[in-house]
């Protein structure tokens, strides 16, 4: 049969009789042309079926987190000019971030204690060794940062100054951008690829800006410091998420008030508050432009089978 004799017979059996309904179908001859679109077909239609609506005070929380992370950058970089400019005394540093490192192993143990689950509290063990890990790779880190201090010191010193601090905000924009702003309840976790480039990038960021100081004990204060910035504080900020958001509004005012010590507090000041509140309410405004559309014309989703009854 040819395709004018197949086509008359499709439109003659429509002729017959009632127009019978189209169906979605390839296989079955049917009295329609081949670019019909029936009346029912934007019916099954649906906008954004999957998209809840953003609410502002929720988000300027979540905002909480690069707030403080943003609050620790610019806290170094007051560190750093106050060394470079002979204001503050590198040993008095090395006594603060001790200080620093034993208030954040109290807060820490503190808050396994009371927020994590039973089972995790009873394991005491597991605790103990994941402490004396930790004492062991500090006291590492501060023997490595005493022998390597005279050598950072003399690191970029054919380097211009120019140079220096391009590639220093560039290194502090990669750690911002890569940073691992996500919630982790774990005691030990192990740390995504962006994390880790994240934190090697914060450190070579450091140890560039170290180079340009003049002796080698305030080298030695500020890579100590900046451990504890771009390494430790980081784990124990996502920690400081599971407590109520009092809490954590409380951590982001003090960092962002510690942040205004920074070379520019105007730019500081314009950057937390941006991050803080004009990002949510600007997530909230580009909402209304999402549009999701949903029809019979989508693949099928698979769904899970779910058991009858309890087991």
């Amino acid at each position: 049969m040819t395709a004018s004799g197949s086509s008359s017979y499709i439109w003659s059996t429509g002729t017959r009789g009632n127009t019978p309904e189209w169906e979605r179908v390839l296989w079955r001859p049917q009295p329609f042309p081949d670019n019909y679109v029936p009346p029912t077909f934007l019916s099954a239609l649906s906008k954004n079926p999957n998209v809840l609506p953003y609410r502002y005070w929720p988000l300027v929380l979540g905002a909480c987190t690069i707030s403080q992370h943003i609050s620790v950058i610019f806290v170094f970089l007051a560190v750093f000019t106050r060394l470079l400019d002979h204001t503050l005394d590198p040993r008095l540093l090395v006594a603060l971030s001790a200080v620093n490192f034993v208030a954040g192993c109290i807060v820490w143990e503190l808050l396994e204690y009371f927020c994590c689950d039973a089972s995790e509290s009873s394991s005491s063990d597991r605790r103990t060794l994941f402490c004396a890990r930790t004492v062991k790779a500090s006291l590492l880190i501060f023997l490595a940062l005493i022998a390597l201090a005279p050598i950072l010191r003399t690191l970029t010193a054919p380097t211009s100054a120019d140079s220096i601090w391009a590639l220093a905000t560039a290194l502090f924009l990669v750690h911002a951008v890569l940073s691992d702003y996500s919630y982790a309840a774990p005691l030990v976790r192990s740390e995504r690829l962006m994390s880790v480039l994240s934190i090697n990038a914060a450190i070579s960021a450091a140890v560039v800006l170290a180079s340009r100081l003049h002796d080698d004990l305030a080298v030695f204060a500020l890579m100590l410091f900046s451990v504890e910035a771009f390494a430790l504080f980081p784990i124990l900020r996502r920690r400081v998420q599971s407590m109520p958001a009092p809490v954590q509004s409380l951590v982001t005012l003090l960092l962002g008030s510690a942040a205004l010590a920074a070379p520019s507090p105007a730019l500081c000041a314009a950057v937390l508050t941006s991050v803080t509140f004009g990002a949510p309410a600007g997530l909230m405004w580009a909402q209304q432009y999402k549009h999701e559309i949903r029809g019979p014309w989508d693949a099928a989703t698979p769904r899970g089978f779910e058991r009858e009854g309890n087991d």
